[in-house]
């Protein structure tokens, strides 16, 4: 632990982490966002000697995550970031949405701060459960001096809110970054840094002010159709992603129902089904890029752009 008289903000969101099972042994069959955030710091003694401040911001199942959730957990964030006597946040958060999370307060904070994200594959009940040691390094990361921006702690290793993305539905180390790499690893509690912090420059909360405008992500796949764009036209649809096959490559057929999109004003970025490797442009493409975004990263961007226009 580093510098025992810093304060660490810990805001509980639900999650597997905080889940429970009815049988120990049972680490699927269970229910997210049972514990509160006291009883999640409770089952790390290590945190005793940390001063904390913890806040229940919400309790839910990440996969039912909401954007009310997120308008609150940003003002909560940004609130304590205002606060010098707090070195960094650590928020707890359910893994099936955690990188959406991640990227959405980088854009919107960018802060100079850390906030980490912790979470958990295992429920708190399970015989080997990975939350408490998730929530440990997490705060520790909190704590470190120098560090900034969002990142995500899980198994050990620390994944920046720009590359963090779930690859694996039930193994313990289930995140990766990408090409990127991972930005540090933790080794006995202390933090090998293996690049830069996070960093980027901050939208700023005024953008909720504006409505959250509706965009879907649809997928480009064999026999694909135009029709379910179309519907999506005609239902009032503000943006659509496609996560394109290889280089952002599209089904012919879905290729000109998303250009009639565009031209009726619905926005359209171009991003990858690939787990890797950016969309490269070429002379011809009438579908703008994502670069480097994953598909729900690109549809955060793209929800933040029209509420920026």
């Amino acid at each position: 632990m580093q510098n025992d008289a810093r304060i660490v903000a810990v805001l509980a969101t639900g999650g597997t982490i905080a889940g429970t099972a009815a049988q120990a042994g049972d680490n699927i069959g269970y229910t997210a966002a049972q514990l509160g955030v006291q009883a999640l710091v409770e089952a790390v003694p290590a945190l005793r000697e940390v001063p904390l401040i913890t806040e229940q911001v919400a309790q839910v199942d990440s996969k039912d995550m909401e954007f009310s959730i997120w308008a609150a957990l940003a003002a909560r964030v940004a609130h304590h970031l205002a606060d010098d006597g707090v070195a960094g946040i650590v928020i707890t958060h359910g893994t099936d949405t955690l990188e959406e999370t991640a990227y959405l307060l980088q854009r919107l904070l960018a802060p100079a701060k850390p906030v980490v994200l912790a979470a958990a594959m295992r429920p708190a009940t399970a015989l080997l459960r990975d939350g408490p040691q998730n929530l440990l390094d997490a705060v520790s990361l909190a704590r470190e001096p120098g560090a900034r921006g969002v990142m995500a702690v899980l198994a050990g290793t620390v994944h920046s809110a720009w590359d963090v993305r779930k690859v694996h539905s039930y193994r313990l180390d289930a995140f990766g970054s990408g090409e990127a790499g991972p930005v540090a690893r933790f080794e006995e509690g202390w933090v090998r840094r293996l690049r830069g912090w996070p960093a980027g420059e901050a939208i700023g909360l005024a953008v909720l002010n504006q409505p959250w405008p509706w965009v879907e992500i649809i997928t480009s796949h064999a026999a694909a159709r135009g029709d379910l764009v179309r519907g999506l036209v005609a239902a009032g649809v503000r943006g659509i992603v496609l996560a394109g096959t290889g280089n952002g490559s599209v089904h012919h057929a879905l290729e000109a129902a998303l250009i009639e999109a565009q031209h009726a004003g619905v926005a359209v970025l171009r991003s990858t089904r690939c787990l890797d490797g950016p969309v490269q442009m070429k002379r011809g493409d009438e579908l703008p890029s994502a670069g480097t975004l994953t598909p729900v990263q690109a549809r955060i961007e793209l929800m933040l752009q029209l509420m920026r226009a």
